[in-house]
C-alpha cells in the first residue's frame, strides 16, 4: 500500500480508536471504497490492498491481456540479452559453477516468453510499449541478472494468478472462453514458476521453495533479496507495472535506475530457440 494511503487509513483508525477493531476495519474499508468511487486510487501506486474492488478482482480482461503482453516484451528482452552473454558471464555461480546450464535456461526462457507474447497478441493483446529500459546493474554480472529474474518472475506469477482468477470469474467473458483463458493464464504461470526456480537454484538457493504459489501475500522466501522493493503481492494488474518500475525497469522511457534502451522488434530477431523446448502451444 502507498505511504499516502497508509497515512489516511492510520488517521481513520486513530480517530476511532475507542471503537472495536471490527468497527475500525469497517470504517477503513469504507474509506477505501469512497476513494475508489472518486477515482483517487489511481493517483497513488499500489492501492490494491485498500481498494474494495481489488478483493473482488474487478479487472478488465483486455487490460490484463495488454499488461501481460507488455510484461512478456520485457521478459523476452531481458532473457535474450542476458542469455546471449558468453558462458563466462555465468561461470562461478553457487549452484552452477560452469554456468552452462544457467545460460541455457535463460536462453530457453527467452524463447518461451516470446511464444507467450505471440499467444497473447493472438488473443487480442496489445503491448503498451515495445521499448524497455533495462537497468545496467542487472547486466553487470550473473548474480545481479538472476536476482532480477527472481524478482521479475515472481511479479509474473502474481500477475498470471490474478489473470486466472479474473478470467474464471469475469461475466463479461463468454462462458465458453472463461475456462480456456483461465487455463492458458495458469499454463503461463506454471512456466514463470519454473523460471523463478531455476534462477534461485543457480544462485545457490532452494529452487523448490514454494508450498503454494505466492499471490497477494507478503514475501517470506529465504534467503530474502535485500534490495527487493516488492515485498507484498497485488490484486490489481496495474501493480505489475508499478512493481517492475520499482525494480528499475523503464517502459518507453528511462526507469528509476540507469538503464539501456532495447527495442523488442530488434531484440526478438536474436532470441534463441532451444530445440528441446516442448509443449509449444496451449490447449
Amino acid at each position: 500500500m502507498s505511504e499516502a494511503l497508509n497515512l489516511i487509513y492510520d488517521s481513520v483508525d486513530e480517530q476511532h480508536g475507542h471503537k472495536s477493531a471490527a468497527t475500525r476495519r469497517q470504517l477503513v474499508a469504507g474509506t477505501a471504497a469512497t476513494f475508489g468511487s472518486m477515482g483517487l486510487l489511481g493517483l497513488v501506486s499500489d492501492a490494491e490492498a485498500a481498494d474494495a474492488t481489488a478483493a473482488e478482482h474487478r479487472e478488465d480482461p483486455e487490460t490484463i491481456l495488454n499488461v501481460a503482453a507488455t510484461a512478456e516484451v520485457l521478459a523476452t528482452i531481458v532473457n535474450t540479452v542476458g542469455g546471449n552473454q558468453p558462458q563466462s558471464f555465468f561461470a562461478g555461480l553457487p549452484g552452477d559453477r560452469e554456468g552452462a546450464v544457467t545460460r541455457r535456461n535463460a536462453r530457453a526462457a527467452a524463447r518461451e516468453e516470446l511464444i507467450h507474447y505471440n499467444v497473447l497478441t493472438s488473443l487480442g493483446a496489445r503491448p503498451v510499449t515495445k521499448t524497455i529500459y533495462v537497468p545496467n546493474a542487472y547486466l553487470q554480472n550473473s548474480t545481479n541478472f538472476l536476482t532480477a529474474l527472481e524478482i521479475g518472475d515472481q511479479i509474473f506469477v502474481n500477475a498470471y494468478l490474478l489473470a486466472t482468477t479474473v478470467f474464471a470469474n469475469r461475466t463479461r467473458v463468454r462462458a465458453g472462453q472463461r475456462g480456456r483463458l483461465a487455463r492458458i493464464a495458469s499454463e503461463f504461470c506454471g512456466v514463470e514458476v519454473v523460471h523463478r526456480a531455476v534462477a534461485r537454484q543457480s544462485l545457490g538457493k532452494l529452487g523448490n521453495d514454494r508450498v503454494f504459489l505466492r499471490y497477494s501475500q507478503e514475501e517470506d522466501a529465504r534467503p530474502a533479496i535485500p534490495s527487493n522493493p516488492n515485498r507484498v503481492g497485488f490484486r490489481r494488474i496495474s501493480s505489475a507495472v508499478t512493481q517492475l518500475q520499482r525494480a528499475g525497469f523503464g517502459f518507453g522511457r528511462q526507469g528509476s535506475m540507469p538503464g539501456t534502451r532495447f527495442d523488442f522488434d530488434t531484440v526478438r530477431r536474436n532470441t534463441p530457440d532451444d530445440p528441446d523446448l516442448s509443449t509449444r502451444r496451449p490447449r
